[in-house]
This record gives C-alpha cells, sequence and structure tokens, in this order.
C-alpha cells in the first residue's frame, strides 16, 4: 500500500513540480517537529546556492525531513525563498518557496546558514557572479574566488521552532520590503530540487517517527544525493521529540477541535452578517432618507422654477399681447385715418366735381335761357309793334299763297337795340284792342 501511495506521489511529482508534498488536501492539525542541529556541507562548485532543509508531511506516515542542499538556480541573479509551515486558524498549511530576484517572507523561521529569519545574509549577485558571505557559507578552495566575510545577526529570536502562528510557533509578519517581493515574478522550484523531495519522501529513515527529530540525512552536498561524503547528520534533535498520540485519539480531538472551530467560525460569521446587515439596512435607510429628501428638495426647486417660469411667460405673454394690442390699435387708428382722409378727399373730389357739374349745369342751363328768352321777346315785341297794323288790313285775301318768305326776311332778330327800348311792351295798357287781330291770326302761320 505504501509503495503504489509513493508511485501515485512521484506521477505527482512529475506532472505538478510546483506543489508540496505537505499539500494534498489533507488538514494537519499537528505542528511538525523543532527543525534538528547540524552543519552545513561543502558547497560543491560555485554558482551553487543553498537552500535550507525543512519537514515535509506525508500524509499517514506523518512528517520526514527533507534535507537541505545546494542547488543551481534556474537562472542567473535569482535568490531562493524557503517555504514554510504556518496556522491557518484550524490546521496547518505549507507555504511554497520560490526563486525571485528578491527574498521573500518565509515565516521568520530561522532554518540558519544565513536565512536566520530575514531575507539572506548568505551572498549576493553582483554582475552575474555569485559573492559567498564565509561567515555563514560553507566554501573553501581555489574555485571560489568571490567571497567576503560578513557577521550575520539574527533579527529573530534562536530556537528551532519550524511554523509560524498557532501555538508555540514564531508570531512574526511580513516587512514591507517582503510584501513587495511577494508580489514580484516567481519561478518554482527546479526539477532537481522537486527529485530532491520526491527521494526524501521515500527514506523511511528520515521520517519524524522514526528518527524522533534527529535525521541521518540532516544536509547533502548535491540534490538527491544520500550517501557517500556530502552527506551531513544531524547532531541533535532542536527539541525533545513528542510522539503523536493514537491516531484515533488524534484524529478525534482533531474533528472535534475543527468542529469547535467550525461552530465558533459559524457564530462569529453569522454575528458579523448579522452586524453588516444591519449596518447594510441602516446605510440603505439613511440613503433612502437622503434620497427622499433630495427628491422632494429636487420637487420643490422644479416647482419654483416651474412656476416662475410660468409667471415670466405670462408676463411676456401679457407685454406680447398688450404691445400687438397696442400696435394693432394703432394701425387701426392710421387706417381708419388714411379711410377717412381718402373718404373726406373723395367726397370733397365728388363735391367739387357735382359743383363743377352742376355749375356747368346751370350755366349752360342760363345760356340755353338766355339764348331761348330774347327770341320770344323779340316775337313779342315785333307782335307789339304790328297790332296797329291789323286794324288796317282791309284786304287779307289779296295776299298770295307764295308770299311767305317775307316772314324769313324780319331784320327784327338782328335789330335788338329795339328791345332795349320796350317800355312801349310795358305800356300795353290796352291788350284787349287785339282781340280782332287774333281771330284773324288762324289765317297766318304765325
Amino acid at each position: 500500500m505504501r509503495k503504489i501511495r509513493f508511485l501515485l506521489l512521484a506521477f505527482l511529482i512529475v506532472a505538478v513540480p510546483a506543489i508540496s508534498f505537505a499539500q494534498f488536501g489533507v488538514s494537519i492539525m499537528i505542528a511538525p517537529p523543532a527543525l534538528p542541529v547540524y552543519t552545513q556541507p561543502l558547497c560543491p562548485s560555485a554558482g551553487y546556492l543553498w537552500t535550507p532543509g525543512y519537514w515535509g508531511n506525508g500524509g499517514d506516515e506523518g512528517y520526514f525531513w527533507v534535507p537541505g542542499t545546494w542547488v543551481e538556480p534556474p537562472m542567473v541573479g535569482l535568490l531562493w525563498t524557503p517555504g514554510y509551515w504556518g496556522w491557518g486558524g484550524n490546521a496547518f498549511a505549507w507555504n511554497e518557496g520560490y526563486w525571485g530576484q528578491n527574498v521573500g517572507f518565509y515565516g521568520g523561521v530561522n532554518y540558519g546558514f544565513g536565512y536566520g529569519g530575514v531575507g539572506y545574509g548568505g551572498g549576493y549577485w553582483n554582475n552575474g557572479n555569485f559573492f559567498y558571505n564565509r561567515s555563514v557559507s560553507n566554501v573553501s578552495g581555489a574555485s571560489f574566488t568571490n567571497v567576503y566575510e560578513k557577521t550575520v545577526i539574527n533579527e529573530t529570536t534562536v530556537n528551532h521552532v519550524s511554523y509560524n502562528g498557532g501555538q508555540g510557533g514564531v508570531t512574526a509578519r511580513p516587512t514591507a520590503a517582503e510584501e513587495t517581493a511577494s508580489r514580484e515574478q516567481h519561478t518554482p522550484a527546479t526539477a532537481m530540487q522537486t527529485q530532491h523531495v520526491h527521494a526524501a519522501s521515500t527514506n523511511h529513515a528520515l521520517l519524524a517517527s522514526v528518527n524522533h527529530g534527529r535525521p541521518a540525512i540532516a544536509a547533502t552536498a548535491k540534490p538527491g544525493e544520500f550517501s557517500g561524503s556530502g552527506v551531513v547528520a544531524a547532531k541533535e534533535a532542536g527539541a525533545p521529540y513528542k510522539a503523536p498520540e493514537n491516531k484515533a485519539t488524534e484524529n478525534k480531538a482533531a474533528e472535534n477541535k475543527a468542529a469547535e472551530d467550525k461552530a465558533t467560525e459559524n457564530k462569529a460569521a453569522e454575528n458579523k452578517a448579522t452586524e453588516e446587515k444591519a449596518t447594510e439596512n441602516k446605510a440603505a435607510e439613511t440613503r433612502s432618507n437622503e434620497n427622499k429628501a433630495a427628491e422632494n428638495k429636487a420637487a420643490e426647486t422644479r416647482s419654483n422654477e416651474n412656476k416662475a417660469a410660468e409667471n415670466k411667460a405670462a408676463m411676456t405673454r401679457s407685454n406680447e399681447n398688450k404691445a400687438a394690442a397696442n400696435k394693432a390699435a394703432e394701425n387701426r387708428s392710421n387706417e381708419n385715418k388714411a379711410a377717412a382722409n381718402k373718404a373726406a378727399e373723395n367726397r370733397s373730389n365728388e363735391n367739387k366735381a357735382a359743383a363743377n357739374k352742376a355749375a356747368e349745369t346751370r350755366s349752360n342751363d342760363n345760356k340755353a335761357a338766355a339764348k331761348k328768352a330774347p327770341a320770344p321777346r323779340t316775337n313779342e315785341n315785333k307782335s307789339a309793334h304790328a297790332e296797329p297794323a291789323a286794324h288796317a288790313q282791309p284786304a287779307p285775301r289779296a295776299q298770295p299763297a307764295h308770299a311767305q318768305p317775307a316772314a324769313h326776311a324780319q331784320p327784327a332778330p338782328h335789330a335788338q337795340p329795339a328791345a332795349h327800348a320796350q317800355p312801349a311792351a310795358r305800356q300795353q295798357a290796352a291788350p284787349r284792342p287785339s282781340a280782332p287781330a287774333e281771330k284773324k291770326a288762324p289765317g297766318s302761320k304765325e
């Protein structure tokens, strides 16, 4: 059964190199053992960087030790940030290590050899070459020319605790620089590192339940080389080893603790949800009141604006109507005046024409009357002057019928000066004697 599990584990390592053995979806309630005390093996060659050892977890078998080793980085300029165990509130979880331009947060765990809990003091890159600090790195020989020596002061409490948080764990938190480094581009562990972890998981002697926190292979010169001169054994366990309780009891306790933590979390979540709901309701009510007030104010403003606009429009219309009425009245007055002037002019012209025509008619009538009046008077005058001859007509029959032309040759019409001498006509005191003459008149054409 164990062989089948390790074969499956090897397949997962090949398929997903970046996944740690400690993250198989199993909640780990037992904290990892303390870090063992050991010395660093000699660096095999310039260009290798140190990766500290740690406790991995293989599920039912419990924790196993992954020896520290020297590895080649995936590319020049990268530094290794170790992984670490962290308490997540109800279980321990493994945080993977990675390669990056800067060293990030690794739980504040003091892995030693330059990894004192914050940053890395074992060396640095310069113009493509790695410079080793001989005070914390085991480098010697003619091949190591880029070396220096600087004392590294641990900024954390010197102990062998292998995890962050929880009971007895390191209480460190990420610095600003470490948080910045955690957001940079990272490169996962190399294939050699993954094979190294796999080899450690299959080595029975590396189980904590077997070596009690003091592995025989604490570190190696190169990844996967668990025998030979490059292997370093642990001097002692970092702390007295405490074997886990009976598995059933452990699981029961873990289940009870998980259930209790879950209930506490649920209760806290419910309380928080209730508080948030109340806060949301209050905020919603406040927003509603604010919105209503804003709407009322806006409605009032619009009403005032509409009233002002209506009043202004009514005033404008009134002024326009007054102006139109005044203009219309003025136009009508001008039109009436023009019509009256034109009618008066027409009547004047008509009166003048009528007067002229009447004057002309009277002049013509007067002229005609004047012309007509003299003829009767002349005839009358002639008759008046000829009446004495009527008494002396002894022989009227002796007048021949053709002697009438003498009547046309009367010179009296042209002899009007005699008309001015009409006193005789006015002195007609004896009209009666003319009666005999009238009786004789029928024989005459006059």
